[in-house]
């Protein structure tokens, strides 16, 4: 409840029926757009994922993964997924997918630790995405206008709002900018990680921070990032290590960065191996993915996910992201947002 923001005088804009036919139009327009202007086609994904293969997510490494039994495989355990950042790379492999192309899929999860507040759930949805490259893409330049792209879309996602909805005024600006998080460190030295990202935030509107995960100036990461999808050692923004990122937007009614994707180049043979011994993980080479990836027999890709209820959030201007989806909220988070005017579905 402490991190809960009440704005003063809320009130949303379009009624809980309006919101729902939003939501419908909002999402059907953007994944339809993302899939166009990426080479993206949908595929089936899983909501779990066998555990000790390494195909979930660790996501910072510390979270804890909801798992069960199965009683008819012995008792072997079954994990729902985070995200799925590393099983749509097995997907790219096992589809035969071309350089050029991708998939995209709905990806539904659980994250039980999660702190619960404005902008985070228990429940995770996202469109996760996957697109094969080649060993020529993987610099900066090729993330940045992949990145760019992405923004068009959501420059168009928030057009068709504002088209079907007159109340959503536009808000974000016609182009995002990119900063590396050392940048951001030396700019802004006296502040920390998330301190920097509303400065940048709230200065810019939309903005791609460079490079999370590795170690910066001062020794630490700007955030945290698994060792095995994302490449954040190899040099990338003047030199500077990264070839990945965050989206941040500004959201107007909790005067906040919302982050609305992570994303980047992935982990290539050597960067796995980097990676791992950076992070003491080096045990990982026996599993499943890892196998397959240090064996040659995974593509190189890019690729990311996008929170499907926190786009709808920022562009149906919700104070809460309990107004755009189905959740598990604590009563006197409910009561606290009733008494602020903020329904939550």
């Amino acid at each position: 409840m402490s991190n809960l923001i009440t704005p003063s005088g809320y009130k949303p804009l379009i009624s809980l029926q309006q919101t729902e036919l939003a939501i419908a139009r909002l999402k059907d327009f953007f994944q339809a757009n993302l899939s166009a202007e990426l080479r993206l086609r949908r595929v089936t994904a899983p909501l779990f994922v066998l555990q000790g293969t390494g195909l979930n997510d660790d996501l910072n490494g510390v979270e804890r993964a909801v798992s069960f039994p199965i009683r008819d495989m012995g008792g072997a355990r079954a994990e729902v997924v985070h995200s799925l950042a590393k099983w749509k790379r097995v997907t790219l492999a096992d589809y035969g997918i071309e350089p050029g192309y991708g998939i995209y899929t709905d990806m539904n999860a659980i994250r039980a630790d999660e702190e619960l507040d404005n902008i985070h759930s228990l429940y995770v949805d996202q469109w996760d995405w996957e697109r094969v490259m080649t060993p020529g893409e993987r610099n900066i330049d090729f993330l940045k206008a992949v990145v760019r792209r992405i923004y068009g879309v959501l420059l168009r996602t928030e057009y068709l709002v504002w088209e079907s909805f007159p109340e959503m005024r536009p808000c974000l600006p016609p182009d995002i900018t990119f900063v590396h998080a050392e940048e951001l460190r030396k700019q802004f030295p006296h502040l920390g990680p998330k301190e920097r990202e509303h400065e940048i935030a709230r200065r810019h509107r939309a903005v791609f921070i460079i490079g999370i995960g590795a170690a910066l100036g001062d020794g630490r990461p700007h955030d945290g990032r698994a060792p095995d999808y994302d490449d954040w050692t190899s040099p990338g923004e003047h030199g500077l290590p990264g070839l990945n990122g965050d989206i941040l937007l500004w959201h107007p009614v909790l005067g906040i960065p919302l982050e609305v994707s992570s994303m980047g180049i992935r982990v290539d043979k050597d960067a796995l191996l980097r990676q791992l011994e950076l992070t003491g993980q080096q045990g990982r080479r026996e599993l499943y993915f890892h196998r397959r990836l240090l064996e040659g027999s995974l593509p190189l890709s890019i690729g990311g996910g996008i929170g499907q209820s926190r786009l709808c959030m920022f562009f149906l201007r919700k104070a809460h992201i309990g107004e755009v989806q189905a959740s598990i909220w604590p009563d006197d988070m409910r009561r606290a947002c009733a008494a602020a005017g903020i329904p939550l579905i």
